[in-house]
């Protein structure tokens, strides 16, 4: 895979210094505690409200965060903490407890839940270490700057990345936070804000993240797609090299985000990954969507944005930009409420909004900044935990011939014991099983064949266990309905090669004993 340059990043330096000493300038506004409340996908899945309702505790050192998290009754017991200052390796060690998980080189969540970080007072700054999200759930980490954390050389942190989520983590919102290095790889850092096996429900909004090699990832390798419904808004993204994201399957929704100076690539949307992109703002930048470094497809749908300054590379075997127009090659059903700012509007607005130590300024949807009353963190509405489904599925299995009978099959890697070809037998009694929670099986035809129905029978016992899932044109990779349960689905007909059943999430294990396809 071609790696960024890290160069570029470092060349940039000095202007971003200027952009930075314009922020500091800005008044200093105290913060008492969380306030507002989460947006996008941390919406759903049951909300993220962090630590509403527990104790409040004031912690300076990272020492004092991990005694936070340990002195609590139980790892889910609800908490805030304040932080104020520098917490750095030479005030950060291992503390050990029951309702812990704790280390000395990284500020440490481990299989924990119900925990808010907040900076306040004259600001919260993580330097040189990093913060580590894993196995856990409800998270909030507001107005805070972690910068400068290594992967390499010394002293080295959380892996390289600022903040980093990976392995069953649920329900994160990451907001007005500053997120920097100095430079890309060859310098010792890695991303600003990654996700990886299995990292589902994460909003980043009214952040920066600047001069670095990497933004941030959605998935580790091509086959680490079980991530996903990632919402990132009101973000200024500046000097960076790529990744702003780079997603690898799941969903990504990217709206009223400024982006300055990317200087390879920006959203890379690949290995079958979907994101909505509108209302951004892209300035003298390269290549700012697309499929890159690979040729596993992902796909985007783009409208309202403006390119100011923006250069395109030639398509190749690994190269698919989707300029210099952007046409959308797919839709995405966003099943949250928001308001868009006009695109026109987005540098001002983020310039007046974005980071730590601004206030917790937002925008009110029409280009103007309001700050948020301290509040009790919580989900904006009330909301499904899954997408509704694009139609009501009927009760009643479809009339005429099953065409999957005699076709094809493939899909994601299969659980052991099982078999694409028993989707396509006829026969109850077999079952296809991803190797995880989510996956893909398809049916598939030699030549285009017209559906407008598919039948998901669940095997015996395991009725329910799919609790959101997506069809999708196999040929083009379109969306043709999306759901939170599986049965009788419903589309406009459509010619294809291969259909697609996603399991985005699941309560149990999936089993698909039949996918039956229909005219």
């Amino acid at each position: 895979m071609r790696r960024p340059v890290a160069r570029r990043v470092q060349a940039g330096l000095a202007t971003a210094a200027v952009g930075a000493a314009i922020c500091v300038a800005l008044p200093v506004h105290q913060a008492s505690a969380a306030a507002g409340s989460a947006s996008g996908y941390a919406t759903q899945n049951g909300g993220t409200t962090g630590g509403a309702g527990g104790q409040t505790v004031r912690a300076s050192t990272g020492t004092a965060i991990h005694a936070a998290l340990c002195n609590r009754a139980s790892s889910s017991t609800p908490i805030v903490i304040e932080v104020q200052g520098t917490i750095n390796h030479g005030n950060t060690t291992k503390v050990s407890g029951n309702s812990c998980n704790t280390a000395a080189d990284k500020i440490e969540l481990k299989e924990i839940s119900n925990v808010t970080i907040v900076g306040v007072g004259s600001g919260a700054v993580f330097d040189q270490l990093g913060i580590h999200i894993r196995d856990s759930r409800n998270i909030i980490i507001q107005n805070v700057t972690v910068r400068n954390v290594k992967k390499s050389g010394s002293p080295i942190s959380n892996g390289g990345d600022a903040i980093g989520m990976e392995s069953s983590v649920r329900n994160v919102w990451v907001d007005h936070t500053t997120l920097e290095a100095s430079g890309g790889e060859s310098a010792g850092y890695d991303g600003l804000f990654d996700m990886k096996d299995d990292v589902q429900y994460v909003t980043l909004s009214y952040s920066i993240l600047r001069n670095s090699g990497r933004g941030g990832l959605i998935g580790s390798s091509e086959s680490d797609r079980g991530n996903g419904f990632v919402t990132f808004h009101h973000n200024l993204y500046q000097n960076i090299d790529s990744r702003t994201p780079l997603l690898r399957g799941g969903i990504a929704h990217i709206y009223n985000n400024s982006y300055v100076q990317l200087n390879e690539s920006g959203i890379n949307s690949r290995a079958g990954a979907r994101a909505k992109v509108e209302n951004n703002y892209f300035k003298n930048s390269r290549d700012v969507l697309g499929t890159f470094y690979t040729s596993e497809a992902g796909y985007w749908q783009a409208s309202g944005n403006i390119l100011d300054n923006v250069t395109w590379s030639s398509p190749g075997s690994e190269t698919n930009p989707a300029g210099p127009g952007m046409p959308s090659n797919t839709s995405v059903s966003i099943p949250y409420s928001y308001r868009l700012d006009g695109a026109s509007c987005v540098p001002d607005i983020v310039r007046q909004t974005a980071g730590a130590n601004m206030g917790l300024k937002e925008s009110n949807g029409s280009c103007t900044p309001t700050t948020p009353n301290p509040t009790t963190p919580g989900p904006t509405t009330p909301a499904p935990t899954t997408p509704a489904p694009t139609t009501p599925p009927p009760t009643s299995a479809p009339g005429g011939t099953n065409l999957s009978i005699g076709a094809g099959s493939d899909g994601s890697s299969k659980a052991s014991g099982t078999s694409y070809g028993d989707v396509r037998d006829g026969n109850l009694g077999t079952y296809w099983s991803p190797a995880g929670s989510t996956g893909d099986i398809s049916i598939k035809w030699g030549s285009a064949t017209s559906i407008s129905s598919i039948n998901i029978r669940e095997a015996s016992g395991s009725a329910g266990s799919i609790t959101s899932w997506q069809v999708l044109n196999g040929d083009t990779g379109a969306v043709l309905a999306s759901g939170s349960r599986a049965g009788v689905i419903t589309f406009a007909r459509t010619s294809l090669k291969k259909v697609t059943f996603r399991i985005n999430s699941s309560a149990a294990t999936p089993k698909v004993a039949e996918f039956e396809t229909y005219a």
